[in-house]
């Protein structure tokens, strides 16, 4: 068993490695360019929403305030008739990165600190760099990438979305794997 507190290094730039390349792969490459495309008549429904004065939040419509209403017919011919949708409404004005990424780089300590306590758990100084690689990285892959299935599954996100995401975090696994086995204590 290894502790944390000899896993700090690997964690650290395991951190750092998967923020510098999952940063050169969203705003260096085409790879997630499409993800989003843009919503038709896009200065009408701007316009619209804006009028409304709807606060920043995640939203679902039609939604029912209770099962009753989701089963009655009024709710169905409103659902048929739609649209049917879920937004997120940011607030207004210049959007900053910076909060996302100082964000994004802890998510990436935590994922490693996972990682670094499955791999502590499961073998022992001295463990061939393949073990280390195997458990840092398949426990990194099940961190950056599981949870995404679900907005496929249950918020109609384009597959082809959390196919590319889960791709990235075959990258960022395979990152934390190679650091963890080459910084593994001997």
């Amino acid at each position: 068993m290894v502790g944390l507190h000899m896993l700090w290094l690997p964690i650290l730039l395991s951190s750092v490695f998967v923020f510098i390349v999952s940063s050169l792969i969203h705003m260096a490459s085409p790879w997630h360019k499409n993800d989003y495309p843009k919503i038709p008549n896009e200065d009408k429904v701007l316009d619209t929403v804006r009028a409304l004065s709807i606060p920043p939040g995640e939203y679902m419509a039609p939604r029912p305030s209770s099962r009753k209403e989701m089963r009655s017919p009024e709710f169905i011919e409103k659902r048929n008739k739609g649209p049917v949708f879920m937004i997120t409404i940011w607030p207004a004005g210049q959007v900053s990165m910076v909060k996302g990424l100082i964000l994004w780089f802890f998510y990436n300590i935590v994922v490693s600190i996972f990682a670094a306590y499955i791999t502590g758990r499961a073998l022992t100084i001295g463990t061939p760099f393949l073990w280390s690689f195997r458990f840092a990285g398949a426990t990194a892959f099940v961190g950056y990438t599981l949870a995404l299935w679900q907005m496929s599954i249950w918020y109609n996100r384009p597959w082809g979305t959390s196919i590319k995401l889960t791709v990235d975090g075959l990258i960022y696994g395979l990152l934390t794997g190679i650091v963890f086995g080459w910084l593994w204590p001997q």
